[in-house]
């Protein structure tokens, strides 16, 4: 597998689920910062995609158009961000978010903590 980059757009394996944690096949946007990716460690910290994204949540969500290989408009679901094993992310790179749409996963990621 080629090396992942920070924005990169994967697909992952995030079953097995617990509770309303998201789960199945789907892509996952790596948010590691970019020198802890030249490292290749074991654990990598995502943010989930859907195609779908449930109204009450929307302050949270970013909506991605469809490039490259993420072929339908998507939402990243930032309350979803966790971290995975490396051994989860399945496929080569699918696409790349915008730095505009990395800046805004992160902020609403800050929010959702409280900074």
């Amino acid at each position: 597998m080629e090396r992942l980059s920070r924005g990169g757009i994967y697909l992952a394996r995030l079953d097995p689920a617990k509770g309303a944690e998201i789960g199945k096949l789907r892509p996952v946007a790596v948010l590691l910062a970019n020198d802890l990716l030249e490292v290749e460690p074991p654990v990598m910290f995502v943010c989930p995609l859907s195609s779908r994204s449930d109204p009450a949540f929307s302050a949270l969500h970013v909506e991605l158009p469809p490039r490259d290989r993420l072929k339908v408009s998507s939402f990243a679901l930032v309350e979803h961000c966790r971290g995975i094993s490396r051994s989860r992310i399945l496929s080569d790179h699918i696409a790349t978010l915008l730095e505009i749409e990395l800046a805004a996963i992160l902020h609403r990621l800050q929010r959702l903590i409280g900074l």
